[in-house]
């Protein structure tokens, strides 16, 4: 009896956990980063300093570039590397923390861009580009930070030549997203369908986007649209109403199964206290007055007086 119990309120706990579930877990860009950091090592079958290999990344992720390359960290501070895919890097980059070898890493996510750099009211004209560098002592390591970049003099350049058509009236925008995601925005791009920035990162060009103008409603949709206004609201409020009293049913089937659970071992612990009177030694009753007493029939040891033990 006492399992059933359990088990109503282990199903009942079961049944409120599987209600649907209204949020849903949005691409982590972090942990797409931490992936093709591990499918861009993959590329260094034999590795060779300065020389780029090309990485393959998994089949859910079919269209996403990779590229990566291992340098020393003095030469290149000293000489940069030009071209890097889409991406000059000047000299007089400074790699912090000092490592002794890097890997630099690029990304082109191609049509996963609005995917994991999502930004709201602006339309992408370019892919998201990445440029990512890592500490290249073991290359078979996985979920390394990245090492941060940071310029000296001149600027990393990157290079959008394959725009896609800017609307007209809409101006391009330079974009660069952090390693938290955080969205910073230039001014405008540079001559050339070219961006810069001073530090790694992700990077892309942008355009604030353009809702079309609604056309005018014809006779009759007024009425309509109020209508069908005024039935969604009840409909939401019919939806509220019928969940708090959901719940509040709920809660108090789980508040009554919780009692009967409380009851039954109150009943049960009686039950045993009653089943060890029962299997006890039973006792001869005695009429005391008005009164029936249990009596001993013989006590265990017979007394003894003080005048026996001085004899």
């Amino acid at each position: 009896m006492g399992f059933l119990c359990c088990l109503q309120v282990l199903l009942l706990f079961l049944s409120l956990c599987s209600l649907p579930l209204q949020a849903q877990s949005t691409p982590n860009a972090s942990s797409l980063d931490a992936l093709l950091q591990d499918y861009s090592f993959r590329a260094f079958v034999r590795p060779r300093t300065g020389i780029l290999y090309e990485g393959t990344v998994p089949s859910n992720l079919t269209g996403i570039k990779l590229a990566a390359m291992r340098l020393r960290s003095g030469s290149f501070r000293k000489r940069g590397v030009t071209p890097f895919k889409e991406f000059s890097i000047p000299s007089g980059v400074v790699v912090e923390p000092y490592v002794t070898r890097l890997v630099l890493v690029y990304q082109n996510l191609a049509n996963f861009s609005h995917l994991y750099y999502p930004l709201s009211g602006y339309d992408y004209v370019a892919p998201v580009l990445g440029l990512l560098a890592y500490d290249a002592k073991n290359l078979s390591a996985t979920n390394l930070p990245d090492l941060d970049l940071r310029v000296s003099n001149d600027p990393i350049r990157i290079d959008f030549s394959d725009l896609e058509r800017i609307p007209q009236g809409s101006s391009a925008k330079c974009v660069r997203f952090d390693s938290q995601g955080v969205a910073s925005f230039s001014e405008s791009i540079q001559p050339g369908n070219t961006c810069e920035t001073e530090r790694q990162g992700h990077f892309s060009v942008v355009v604030k986007s353009v809702s079309s103008a609604p056309s005018p409603a014809p006779p009759g949709d007024e009425h309509r649209k109020k209508k069908k206004e005024s039935s969604d609201s009840n409909s939401k409020t019919w939806i509220i109403l019928g969940s708090v009293v959901g719940g509040l049913i709920l809660f108090g089937l789980l508040l009554f199964l919780v009692l009967r659970c409380r009851n039954y071992k109150k009943q049960e612990r009686m039950r045993e206290m009653e089943r060890a009177g029962e299997t006890g030694e039973a006792l001869r009753m005695t009429q005391v007055g008005e009164t029936r007493a249990p009596t001993a029939t013989t006590t265990r040891t017979q007394p003894m007086l003080e005048t026996e033990y001085a004899a």
